[in-house]
């Protein structure tokens, strides 16, 4: 009928117009791409739609009634822009008219089935270069294959059938819904010998289609660009006087790297005596040889109180942690004793402030890791002055055992 002819040219002209449309207004990348594996980029896809016929194509009124069409392939894209598929085409269709005496009678639906082989070209990437998210695709395509008509409604019904080889062309339209999932339009024109159907051996038998269905794209989706390869740059040849020049500087270079060489190995001879020492060790050099030796600060020191104060000053503290960080082990045995000048305060309060200083000594002693099971105590008061002058004997003294 004439409206299935003017339907899927309409359909055809508006997935043409849109995707090139589409296409001309997206950012996409052209150039050479890896070579895929055998799986990647490869899709199944079913859909399912109309068949019509013709056997005059000069003459319209002679295309046949509508019947129900099915598609069934497995597909893969080689590239971007070249891709192939296998697949099913057809259920049954009905005819206008007669195909001959002992054929398909008019108005009769007939079984329709078609196995076929498909060249794509996904013009949409050609065009306008590839791009893996791009909304809608348009792929032209070749189809030949084996085309079996026969007089039963049930596809691969067992009766008589008349096999001929087939071809026609036709436009994939993919319409992306996700990485895996896409909508497709296939409008496919399919032509026959007309002696496979009807006494007149010069006649071509027509088989328009239109269908709608889904493709499910498997292993990898995309394509990867090869790397871009920077191009080599050949210097210009040196003239003689250019390589003499440097020649010569190479030479006074290689010279300097020699002395460097020689001042580097006399200054490693130098260094040989110093890098078997060990951080933190005193040694006697005597000879040109260094002798570890043991050496332990003063003993006893003194830590000085202002008057009535049991608190060390900021100097002070100072100077016992210079003592606890050079001599201060778990296992060093120490002997506290705490003074006060008898010139000031009454000899209780004298005593009281000679054990508060005590006390606030051991106590930072504690802190910096002194066992106190091996820190020995004794609180003199003003009894005992180690000195002359007030100032000297507010004090707190501290021994190695």
């Amino acid at each position: 009928m004439k409206g299935i002819k003017m339907i899927l040219g309409a359909l055809a002209a508006a997935s043409l117009l849109v995707s090139v449309g589409a296409n001309a207004q997206e950012n996409t990348k052209r150039g050479a791409y890896e070579t895929n594996k055998a799986f990647d980029n490869t899709f199944i896809g079913i859909g399912a739609g109309i068949n019509s016929t013709i056997m005059h194509p000069s003459q319209p009124k002679t295309w046949g009634e509508m019947g129900l069409a099915l598609d069934v392939n497995f597909g893969k894209w080689w590239t971007p822009a070249v891709g192939a598929r296998l697949g099913y085409h057809g259920m049954w269709n009905n005819s206008k008219q007669v195909f001959d005496a002992n054929g398909i009678d008019a108005n009769t639906p007939y079984g329709f089935h078609y196995f076929h082989g498909d060249i794509l070209w996904n013009i949409s990437n050609s065009i306008a270069g590839y791009k893996a998210d791009r909304f809608w695709d348009f792929a032209p395509y070749a189809t030949m294959g084996l085309l079996n008509v026969n007089k039963s409604r049930t596809p691969f019904a067992k009766t008589t059938r008349n096999h001929e080889w087939a071809a026609g062309l036709g436009l994939l339209n993919i319409l992306r819904v996700t990485e895996r999932i896409n909508v497709t339009l296939d409008l496919m024109v399919l032509a026959g010998k007309g002696s496979a159907y009807t006494t007149d051996s010069d006649r071509v038998a027509l088989f328009p289609s239109a269908t709608i269905g889904l493709a499910f794209n498997l292993g990898k989706t995309n394509f990867d660009r090869h790397s871009e390869i920077t191009p080599v740059v050949v210097p210009v040849p040196f003239t003689v006087e250019q390589y003499n020049s440097l020649a010569e500087k190479a030479a006074a270079l290689e010279k300097e790297n020699a002395a460097l060489r020689d001042k580097a190995a006399q200054l490693e001879k130098q260094l040989a005596p110093y890098r078997q020492l060990v951080n933190g060790q005193t040694y006697l050099y005597e000879n040109g040889t260094f002798t570890a030796v043991d050496v332990k600060p003063g003993s006893p020191i003194t830590l000085y109180f202002d008057c009535g104060s049991a608190q060390l000053s900021a100097r002070e503290k100072a100077h016992l942690e210079f003592f606890t960080q050079s001599v201060l082990t778990p296992d060093t045995k120490l002997s506290v004793n705490g003074y006060a000048d008898k010139q000031t305060g009454s000899a209780k309060r004298n005593q009281q402030l000679s054990e508060q200083r005590v006390k606030t000594v051991v106590n930072l002693l504690k802190k910096a890791g002194a066992s106190e099971e091996n820190i020995e105590t004794a609180a003199h008061g003003a009894s005992v002055q180690l000195f002359n002058g007030a100032a000297k004997n507010r004090v707190v003294t501290i021994e190695v055992k």
